[in-house]
């Protein structure tokens, strides 16, 4: 759908309010200066670091009585991911090296012209698949994005693009069934996307 070929392209052209290139690394939060401060708590007369942990969740085998049914949609959700992983992947990269690229670049003019042949660049290579997108894909796109750069989509833009455009756009993908403020959750309701990811990764899918 030509809506995820906007949003991607979005997410990525808007790096150019991004000042830091070490504002984005694997598994860092996208988004600069963001911090957690950790709780202090007295446990035996010492005073130590905390942090909570999200309880681990196990996901044991299917319990519905039609195992054909449940195993075809099992193996249509390992191909949506296999089809929309690499454009998360393509977000998180492409707005690292924006970030890398921008500190060597000079005058507003200068920029524009740099962010605007890194959006055609990218609409070249990747309009056709991103547009024939399905909705199911465009979601499972949403909530990988937001796994890959510890951001939703609908913060990325809202920072750099701002909150106008960022309500704008989520009212856009809300049209199409899709909600750019999706979170990934791989301890919940995405466990069984995390456990294919850690396969894809491992090389075992």
């Amino acid at each position: 759908m030509r809506l995820f070929i906007f949003i991607f392209l979005l997410l990525i052209y808007s790096a150019d309010l991004i000042g830091q290139a070490d504002s984005l690394k694997h598994g860092k939060d996208s988004i600069p200066n963001r911090f957690y401060l950790l709780q202090k708590v007295e446990r035996g007369g010492e005073t130590m670091p905390e942090v909570e942990i999200k309880e681990v969740t196990i996901v044991g085998g299917p319990k519905a009585t039609n195992r054909k049914r449940d195993y075809r949609r099992y193996e249509k959700l390992i191909f949506n991911i296999k089809k929309v992983y690499p454009f998360a992947i393509i977000v998180r990269n492409k707005l690292e090296k924006v970030n890398e690229e921008l500190i060597s670049v000079e005058g507003e003019r200068e920029r524009k012209a740099y962010l605007k042949s890194v959006e055609k660049e990218v609409f070249a290579e990747h309009e056709n698949e991103i547009t024939n997108f399905t909705i199911t894909q465009g979601k499972i796109l949403i909530k990988l994005i937001d796994r890959e750069t510890q951001n939703t989509s609908y913060d990325l833009i809202k920072e750099y693009r701002g909150r106008i455009s960022a309500a704008f756009w989520q009212g856009i993908a809300r049209l199409f069934g899709t909600n750019l403020k999706a979170e990934y959750d791989r301890y919940g309701d995405d466990a069984v996307i995390e456990l294919i990811l850690q396969e894809i990764e491992a090389g075992r899918l």
